[in-house]
């Protein structure tokens, strides 16, 4: 038996409902336990105010690192303590205004490292993204089959070839008094490997 193997490829678009913000708590001081200190209480801070903005269990620390710090001049002149966290919002303006209020909160010691907005409620996106890769597949494998003087059969077998969401950061920066977050559109992929009959 003859057969013809292709991979179809779809996209659906979405709008992200949802926004994950990592931000650092940043201290410089001339010994460890200060710089340790400082970086905890801006930690605390950031934990608070994150917590007015989303739910506990969505706010968590992802590193706490410590590192001499120089001046220009190449010369020690402290150490540098930095608490990163993770700050998951199920509302995008609840996103926006939490990097307004952090920045009023924690003021100096505050680093926004990235914003990425992502789409939580995706099944019906998937659906349609995978619905567009089989239809793309069909297209090829009867373009195929065409080419070889064919006509195209029943499907053989079908693998979905993964889903994946195409995320947009938003970069680094200093956050102004009042934020807003625009969604905008992402894309959600779908690839699916059918192998067809050929007659």
């Amino acid at each position: 038996m003859r057969t013809v193997t292709v991979t179809g490829h779809g996209q659906a678009r979405a709008v992200p409902d949802s926004a994950v913000v990592r931000v650092s708590a940043v201290h410089r001081a001339a010994g460890v336990a200060d710089a340790l200190a400082g970086a905890d209480s801006a930690a605390r801070q950031i934990v608070a105010t994150g917590r007015d903005h989303t739910t506990p269990e969505r706010v968590g620390s992802t590193a706490v690192q410590i590192w001499p710090s120089h001046d220009q001049q190449g010369n020690p002149n402290g150490f540098e303590a930095r608490h990163s966290l993770t700050i998951r919002c199920s509302d995008i303006g609840a996103a926006g205004a939490l990097l307004s209020a952090l920045a009023e909160s924690v003021g100096d010691r505050l680093q926004i490292e990235g914003v990425s907005l992502e789409v939580v409620d995706r099944a019906a996106a998937e659906t349609a993204a995978r619905e567009a890769a089989y239809a793309d597949a069909v297209g090829r494998a009867t373009h195929l089959a065409l080419l070889a003087g064919a006509e195209l059969g029943e499907p053989q077998d079908v693998l979905e070839g993964g889903v994946r969401v195409g995320t947009r950061l938003a970069k680094g920066m200093a956050a102004p008094v009042s934020l807003e977050l625009e969604p905008g559109e992402q894309g959600i992929d779908a690839a699916v490997t059918v192998v067809f009959q050929l007659r």
